[in-house]
């Protein structure tokens, strides 16, 4: 497969899914060598103008063509047969767990039949050396690929779609599970490609990344292209395009009167040889810890939550010592978590009993709500989650709907509205702008603030930008410690926070 000299172009896309309309009529075109950003809230239609340009679903009307010539997409198979390679933001795409990383490296050439029908392991291994070698990863291949971490599934992915020299790369959120310096790798592995003609279609929510790497943005809402910006990018005209309207920062909290800290750790040491960490933790502001990958913010949450101890030190909240057992013991507390990846943390199976959208929000509650006899009134589980979805201006058919269903902002939403159904103490929330766009991550904002101002709230985060715009206070993680303590505002921050990204190199996992 080789690079041409002509567009990848989409002519008239449209797309309805029952009486709703997703596409109106969409025509886009990538030219070789050009980053194309798809800029849209979520709902906008990326996604599904994504799935039919990797062969997922057929349009309606419409037609897409390479080389100015009309092509049948009629699977993903088909879609990479002529050139048109998808990495997908769901971390269940991106590889066969109990194939090794190697063998992950090379599984669209070996779905493909593009190998010899005898391919030894060693042969195998020096293929995916090479793969590796050019997109820089540092990885022991013949190790199994369900032992990565999410970020080193995702660079296995992109680099796998790299590999055979396609016409165009669709990267759907590709940093969001990266650190600074992984992303930085993945722009150079875009750079090398643009010299070689490949065009790239890139989603992100990331207005930094935008920045970084876009040629050109084009931007949807409500399945028509209503804005086009060429370099230099004008940023806020295309969010405020991409809305439909300007997007004011909300205000902050601030901490109560009393301004005495609810929750403070004395001496906590989050791993044998880690630096000892002080912290107070005050009510009524938004915490938000930032690092890279890998510095201990995720371990610093699932402490306070009871899912790890700690290898030193106490923690003291509302004046009591705190070491919960358990993550339930934690919840019976008012001590609430949402983790990174809301399937594997906050949501059953869309199969599942009560993996509806009201289900979901209640199931932590039920012992708390139980009636008599140990059962919760359906009226209960309905009532709270119609009471978040207009609060939080959930996008849904109603109570009942499958979260399959929703955006991943409406999904996030659905996680926030979990842990606000019943009043908490202390709000623990890992990466919860993960895929989502800014009118979402704006409302997410706006809903944290208004919480009760005795609640304190704690958020994770490796991305700089939701950093400054959520938080009162900003800590910055390294190596599992703490290595500096902002307020939101002074001076030199973002430099600070520029430069601390760039260190930790190579360190994966949080």
């Amino acid at each position: 497969m080789h690079p041409i000299s002509t567009v990848v172009a989409a002519r008239n896309i449209t797309k309805s899914f029952g009486s709703s309309l997703v596409l109106d009529g969409v025509s886009i075109a990538v030219d070789p060598g050009e980053v194309v950003a798809l800029m849209g809230a979520n709902g906008a239609g990326k996604s599904t103008l994504v799935k039919i340009l990797a062969g997922v679903q057929p349009p309606d009307r419409g037609t897409v063509e390479i080389a100015g010539r009309p092509v049948r997409l009629s699977t993903p198979a088909a879609a990479r047969g002529v050139g048109i390679v998808s990495v997908h933001q769901q971390v269940a795409d991106t590889g066969i767990g109990a194939l090794s990383i190697a063998e992950n490296l090379l599984l669209d050439d070996i779905c493909g039949g593009r190998v010899p029908i005898v391919l030894t392991p060693a042969r195998i291994l020096e293929r995916a050396a090479r793969i590796a070698e050019t997109a820089q990863l540092d990885l022991d291949l013949p190790a199994p690929f369900s032992t990565l971490s999410l970020a080193n599934r995702q660079l296995v992915a992109i680099a796998r779609a790299f590999s055979g020299r396609p016409h165009m790369v669709i990267l759907d959120e590709p940093t969001a599970s990266l650190s600074a310096v992984e992303s930085q790798k993945l722009f150079t592995l875009i750079d090398k490609l643009k010299q070689r003609g490949i065009a790239v279609l890139f989603i992100s929510h990331k207005l930094a990344d935008l920045r970084r790497i876009a040629d050109r943005a084009i931007v949807l809402r409500h399945g028509r292209i209503v804005g086009e910006f060429a370099r230099p990018l004008d940023l806020g005209a295309a969010t405020t395009a991409m809305i439909g309207r300007q997007v004011d920062a909300a205000p902050r909290r601030g901490p109560t009167q009393s301004a005495r800290a609810s929750l403070e750790l004395h001496g906590i040491r989050l791993r044998v040889e880690a630096p000892l960490i002080n912290l107070a933790i005050i009510p009524g502001e938004i915490t938000v810890v930032t690092g890279p990958l890998g510095a201990g913010k995720t371990s610093l949450l699932e402490m306070l939550f009871g899912v790890r101890q700690p290898f030193a030190g106490t923690v003291t909240f509302s004046d009591a010592p705190w070491r919960p057992s358990s993550p339930a013991r934690a919840i019976e507390h008012g001590v609430f978590m949402a983790g990174e990846d809301r399937w594997r943390t906050s949501f059953a199976p869309s199969s599942t009993l009560g993996s509806d959208l009201a289900g979901t929000i209640a199931l932590p509650h039920l012992r708390a709500w139980a009636r008599p006899f140990g059962f919760v009134g359906r009226s209960t589980e309905l009532a709270a989650a119609r009471g978040a979805i207009g609060r939080l201006a959930i996008v849904c058919r109603g109570p009942r709907d499958r979260l399959d269903h929703l955006s991943g902002g409406n999904q996030q939403k659905v996680v926030l509205a979990r842990w606000q159904a019943r009043p908490s103490r202390l709000l623990l929330l890992d990466e919860p702008f993960h895929g989502v766009d800014l009118g979402a991550r704006h409302d997410l904002i706006e809903a944290l603030r208004k919480m009760d101002p005795s609640a304190a709230v704690l958020i994770a985060t490796s991305d700089v930008e939701e950093a400054m715009e959520a938080a009162d206070r900003i800590l910055i993680m390294r190596e599992h410690g703490i290595v500096a303590d902002h307020r939101t505002g002074q001076e030199n921050l973002l430099a600070r926070l520029a430069s601390l990204e760039t260190l930790a190199a190579g360190a994966v996992g949080a």
